[in-house]
């Protein structure tokens, strides 16, 4: 493709792209370097080694000079969005149906379930996120399957993927849209039909300003990405979504509403059995029963949220309230790993204060006994939120603090601001449920140990994660396999490594 159809203006020279990348290191002859300025170092620095390496063009912010016979040089005053708009055009296919969530929690877990809404309605769909990209459906020739790195990857990587998905056969495709993405402009050029909101609770302040900053990455989606013939799905009952819905109807944007306050999607009772949910949901005018199999009322919220995606998409109403009772669970989000002594161990992705207390929510219902969660908080993260998760953990009846992903913080510093806020929580309570408990494994072997008939266990932070990064190395650590070797060690009356 030449440079002047990549950027959509006449250039001069005018070299044929080869390729695209942000990084000096992947360059090669013909491609465009967009020499990007970051957090802890500028791409400019890295232009004369893209040069080495065959670049064609440079992508970088007004100031950089370019002796001529060097490159074809492109300046804009934000290089990462014409980035993203590059590589729209330079992998010019995505599948015809495009959805993007956002919000705090819920967004891997309403992805998953429109993709699956729309599997269960003979689309062949795919979704991108946290657990990578996945397509499938009954006409599609093969599944496709792709790891991303990130929530939202950068653009290269996600419209090379989009492509890849369409290619494959994916004609509909719900993505993930994480603040980071979305104030970095990634999803910039993704042909979003319809953007949907879960919810907004305090996360990633160790990136944004504040949370206002946060907010207003969330609301590009809205505000900036989704044309003025989108579509805006809202969930009423997450926080800040009366806000979006509002926002959205100012821009002139039809707006779907959902959850116990919407009048879309409506949940007009959710009713927790052993396994699951009993709902009954008002839409298009009528009332429907769904055995929705997924424990957590946080679960019919994002279903229901799915549900409205599904809705907008132009599928009939009785078909997609048909399609809820068929939803598979989420790896890592609220996901049974085993049954000891009638007590169910479950594994979840919480890791900010509203997703632990949703969590706790969710499982208290089910549990005829006590609820016990395991919980930690990350090192190089928003460190205010620490003792705010540490109270969150609280509403459980037993909490057992332990390591999460301490990275290159000190991990007993982490459980002490975590352990500060459940202390202050519990009060006199404390004594006898709140402990402390070192390596993972070990917390998670000793909240398997204690449980007892009619008891849940909530393993909460790290979900589908498979490593542990401590300092600068990453080891195997599944929190499932580990409470699944305790279940049955337990059973045994072994121990359990």
């Amino acid at each position: 493709m030449k440079l002047s159809a990549l950027i959509g203006e006449p250039i001069d020279p005018d070299p044929q792209i080869a390729g695209l990348t942000a990084d000096s290191r992947a360059v090669k002859d013909g491609f465009l370097f967009a020499a990007l300025p970051g957090v802890k170092q500028d791409g400019a620095a890295f232009v004369p080694d893209a040069l080495k390496n065959g670049a064609a063009a440079i992508l970088a912010a007004p100031g950089l000079a370019l002796r001529p016979a060097e490159a074809a040089l492109v300046t804009d005053e934000e290089p990462r969005r014409r980035l993203a708009q590059c590589a729209a055009r330079f992998y010019g296919r995505q599948p015809a149906i495009l959805a993007a969530v956002t919000g705090t929690n819920g967004k891997t877990s309403t992805a998953r379930f429109i993709a699956d809404l729309w599997r269960a309605l003979g689309a062949n769909a795919g979704s991108l996120g946290t657990l990578g990209a996945e397509g499938a459906g009954p006409d599609m020739k093969r599944d496709f399957t792709a790891p991303l790195g990130h929530t939202t990857p950068d653009p290269v990587t996600l419209h090379q993927v989009l492509q890849q998905m369409a290619e494959a056969g994916v004609t509909h495709a719900a993505m993930e849209a994480s603040s980071h993405g979305l104030a970095q402009y990634r999803a910039d050029g993704a042909a979003i039909k319809i953007a949907a909101f879960t919810n907004i609770t305090q996360d990633h302040l160790d990136y944004h300003a504040d949370f206002g900053d946060y907010f207003a990455a969330k609301n590009r989606l809205f505000k900036e990405l989704l044309p003025k013939d989108g579509v805006a799905v809202v969930n009423l009952d997450g926080a800040g979504g009366q806000r979006v819905a509002d926002e959205a109807r100012a821009l002139g944007l039809k707006v779907l509403t959902t959850g116990q306050a919407g009048s879309d999607v409506k949940l007009v009772a959710i009713a927790p059995r052993g396994d699951g949910l009993d709902l009954t949901i008002e839409a298009a005018g009528g009332l429907f029963a769904v055995a929705l199999p997924l424990i957590g009322a946080f679960q019919a919220e994002n279903a229901a949220l799915a549900a409205g995606v599904a809705l907008a998409s132009g599928y009939d109403a009785s078909a997609v309230m048909a399609a809820l009772s068929s939803l598979n669970g989420v790896p890592g989000r609220m996901e049974r790993a085993g049954v000891l002594r009638g007590a169910g161990v479950y594994v979840d992705y919480a890791h900010t204060p509203a997703a632990i207390e949703a969590a706790i929510a969710a499982a208290r219902p089910h549990a005829a006994g006590k609820v016990m969660i395991i919980v930690g908080a990350g090192g190089d993260r928003d460190q205010a939120k620490r003792p705010l998760m540490g109270a969150a953990a609280a509403r459980a009846d037993r909490v057992i603090i332990t390591d999460d992903n301490p990275r290159h913080e000190d991990p007993a510093l982490i459980r002490q601001a975590v352990l500060a806020g459940a202390r202050q929580a519990f009060g006199a309570q404390a004594k006898g449920n709140l402990f402390e408990i070192s390596p993972r494994d070990a917390a998670i072997e000793e909240g398997v140990q204690a449980l007892q008939d009619g008891d849940v266990l909530l393993i909460a932070g790290k979900g589908h994660e498979t490593g542990q990064t401590i300092g600068d190395q990453t080891t195997p650590f599944d929190d499932r396999a580990v409470a699944r070797a305790a279940i049955a060690a337990a059973k045994t009356g072994r121990d359990a490594r």
